[in-house]
C-alpha cells in the first residue's frame, strides 16, 4: 500500500525464518527487470514462529548480505506479517479517500481485536469508481510494536527502510505482475515458508482474505529426521530434491493434507455466499513449493488445478543478476522480495 518516489531501482528485503532474501528491480526500461538477487541462510531458531529470537544474529546477516552484494541500503522496501497483522475487507459509507482517512480509526475499532491506540492503520478503497451508498474497503492494521521492532532491526543493520509493506500484499503484487490471466475468479495464492504458510484468497485479483497456517517446510524436515533417522543435512537434501527417499510420498501427502485443511478453513466462507462460487485454482510459492510431489499431492487432495508460481514468468532476470545462485531452484522462494521490489 505504500508508495515511494520514482527512482531507477528499488530493493525488496524479505527476512524469513530460514533465509534473508533481497531482490533489486530496475525500472528504467519499458518493463521491470531483476538486476540483483541474493540470499543468505539464517541459523536454526534465529526466528521462531515469526518472532526474532536473536536480533544480533539476524541484524548481522542482513548487514553482511548488503555488504556482499554492494547494494545501497537506503529506502529499501520490506514487510511485516503474522498474527499481529490484520487484513480484513469491510463496508463503510462511501467517502472520498481523504474523508475516509479521517474516520478509518473509528471504523477499525469495530473490526480490529487490538487496542486501536497500539496499531498502525492503513486502508484501500476497492471500488473507488462505484456510485453506491457504501464502499468496499480493505482494512490493514499492524501492531505498532511489530513495525517499530522491524525498523529498529534494520537500522541496527545499517539499512534504511523507506516502506514497510504487508507480506500478503507483496506476494499478491508479484503474482499479479506475472499472472495477469489469473486475476479472474477465485484463486488461492499459497506461500509455504520455513515455519508458516500464508493463504491469500483472491477474487478477481482483489485480496478478500488472508490467513496464516502454523505449518512450514521445517516440519517435514523434522519428521524425516525423527521417523527416518536422517541427519539435518540429509533431510534438507531430500526436501530440496537433491536426494531420493523411497517413501517420501507419504510424508509429502501428510504435509499437503495439513495445508489443504488450512486452505479449506480459509475459503469456507465462499460456500455461504449467494453466488457460492468455489475456489478455482491454487498457486503455490515459497520454499515448500519446491518439495518433490507437493504441487501434485495438494492438487489431488483439493481436487483443484494447482501450479507452482514462477516469480520470473513475466519479469526478466538479467544474466549476471544472481552470481553463485541457482535462480531456477531458488525462484519459488523469491516471490515476496520481488513483490516488495516492484513497489514504486
Amino acid at each position: 500500500m505504500g508508495l515511494f518516489g520514482r527512482s531507477r531501482t528499488s530493493v525488496g528485503l524479505d527476512i524469513g525464518s530460514g533465509f534473508v532474501k533481497v531482490v533489486e528491480v530496475d525500472h528504467s526500461g519499458d518493463q521491470p527487470e531483476v538486476s540483483r538477487v541474493a540470499m543468505r541462510p539464517l541459523l536454526p531458531d534465529a526466528i521462531v514462529e515469526g518472532e526474532i529470537m536473536d536480533y544480533g544474529l539476524v541484524s548481522d546477516t542482513v548487514r553482511e548480505l548488503f555488504d556482499d552484494t554492494g547494494l545501497d541500503g537506503k529506502g529499501i522496501v520490506t514487510a511485516v506479517s503474522g498474527h499481529d497483522v490484520i487484513i480484513k475487507p469491510i463496508k463503510m459509507d462511501r467517502l472520498s479517500e481523504k474523508d475516509a482517512r479521517e474516520v478509518i480509526k473509528w471504523e477499525a475499532e469495530q473490526h480490529v481485536p487490538f487496542d486501536i491506540k497500539s496499531v498502525e492503520l492503513d486502508f484501500q478503497i476497492l471500488d473507488p469508481h462505484d456510485d453506491g451508498l457504501q464502499m468496499e474497503v480493505l482494512l490493514v492494521a499492524a501492531k505498532r510494536e511489530l513495525v517499530d521492532n522491524k525498523i529498529g532491526l534494520l537500522q541496527d543493520a545499517g539499512v534504511d527502510p523507506g516502506v514497510i509493506d504487508v507480506g500478503a500484499f507483496a506476494l499478491h503484487n508479484a503474482f499479479e505482475q506475472n499472472y495477469p490471466e489469473a486475476q479472474e475468479g477465485i484463486v488461492a495464492l499459497v506461500n509455504v515458508g520455513h515455519e508458516t504458510t500464508n493463504v491469500n484468497i483472491l477474487e478477481d485479483g482483489v485480496p478478500i482474505l488472508t490467513r496464516d497456517i502454523p505449518f512450514g517446510s521445517r516440519r517435514l524436515r523434522e519428521d524425516l529426521q525423527r521417523e527416518r533417522g536422517l541427519t539435518a543435512e540429509q533431510a534438507e537434501d531430500v526436501v530440496q530434491g537433491r536426494e531420493d527417499l523411497v517413501d517420501l510420498g507419504q510424508f509429502v501427502e501428510s504435509s499437503a493434507d495439513e495445508i489443504a485443511v488450512g486452505i479449506e478453513r480459509a475459503s469456507a466462507f465462499l460456500m455461504t455466499r449467494d453466488d457460492a462460487e468455489a475456489l478455482g485454482r491454487i498457486f503455490l510459492s515459497g520454499g515448500g513449493a519446491r518439495i518433490p510431489g507437493m504441487v501434485e499431492k495438494l492438487g489431488q487432495r483439493m481436487n483443484v488445478e494447482t501450479r507452482q508460481v514462477n516469480p520470473f514468468e513475466r519479469v526478466p532476470v538479467l544474466p549476471d543478476a544472481a552470481p553463485g545462485l541457482n535462480i531456477e531452484e531458488a525462484a519459488p522462494m523469491l516471490l515476496l522480495p520481488l513483490g516488495l521490489a516492484l513497489r514504486r
